[in-house]
């Protein structure tokens, strides 16, 4: 049974890679036999921290910075990696603008929807190519419980959110019989630079912990389960579905 979540021999691009929630999922596949190619906005090519901790697992690591808010540096990674055997791509960089949506800047409102809904699609079209033609691969996204829900001040990043939890429907409508698997993870509330600002708001943070039923924040470690699951052959049958992580929020 353990063999389902083998990753030995696989690689796999973790984008958003250089920490947090990105972090902790390049090292759950790499402590499951993957090798990792991170990818970030400052990820260096070699020396970083994620890389230190990839090969402690005794996986290889290729780092490579990408400015998701550039269309054209996108395309230029979806150049590189279609040259690479990519048998796992995780979507997860992402950013996120805080302001009333009555206020809320155009312009952030567009480089959000770029890095988090725009570059993941175009990306997911480069690497997944050699996937369709290989008829094998996994493909996984990150959304968020603003895919179900609407959140306060972030309609940018709801909108992008709302929109992966569509685009991983689609793309699995279009893909799955193709033999490439395509899923998404929502965290909940989760302990990272995204949520520092609500952590550090006693209001609102006090409100969020009272609705976790599991009674605590997530840490990113909370979703290396479930990113090795959905990256292994333990997924094969599993299609087009957004998996909370939230410590139960949504069934509150």
């Amino acid at each position: 049974m353990s063999d389902l979540f083998d990753l030995t021999g696989a690689t796999a691009v973790v984008t958003g890679a250089r920490r947090g929630i990105g972090f902790a999922m390049a090292v759950a596949l790499a402590e499951a036999g993957a090798d990792i190619i991170g990818v970030s906005a400052s990820q260096s090519a070699d020396g970083s921290e994620i890389e230190r901790a990839v090969t402690a697992a005794g996986r290889s690591f290729d780092g490579i910075p990408c400015d998701f808010s550039d269309p054209d540096a996108v395309a230029a990674l979806g150049r590189t990696l279609a040259e690479r055997r990519i048998d796992i791509l995780v979507n997860n960089a992402g950013t996120i603008e805080r302001a009333p949506a009555a206020e809320h800047p155009l312009a952030a409102w567009d480089r959000v929807l770029q890095i988090n809904l725009t570059s993941q699609f175009a990306l997911t079209q480069a690497v997944a190519a050699q996937m369709l033609e290989r008829r094998r691969g996994k493909v996984i996204f990150t959304a968020s419980l603003l895919s179900f829900q609407g959140g306060i001040n972030v309609p940018g990043y709801t909108a992008a959110k709302s929109g992966i939890a569509g685009l991983t429907k689609a793309l699995s409508n279009e893909w799955s019989a193709r033999g490439v698997n395509v899923n998404a993870i929502a965290p909940g509330y989760i302990a990272t630079d995204n949520t520092e600002a609500l952590r550090a708001d006693p209001h609102r943070a006090g409100a969020i912990l009272d609705r976790i039923p599991a009674g605590r924040w997530g840490e990113p470690g909370d979703l290396a389960g479930a990113t090795v699951f959905l990256a292994s052959r333990a997924s094969d049958y599993i299609d087009g579905i957004t998996l909370p992580v939230d410590g139960g929020w949504l069934g509150r």
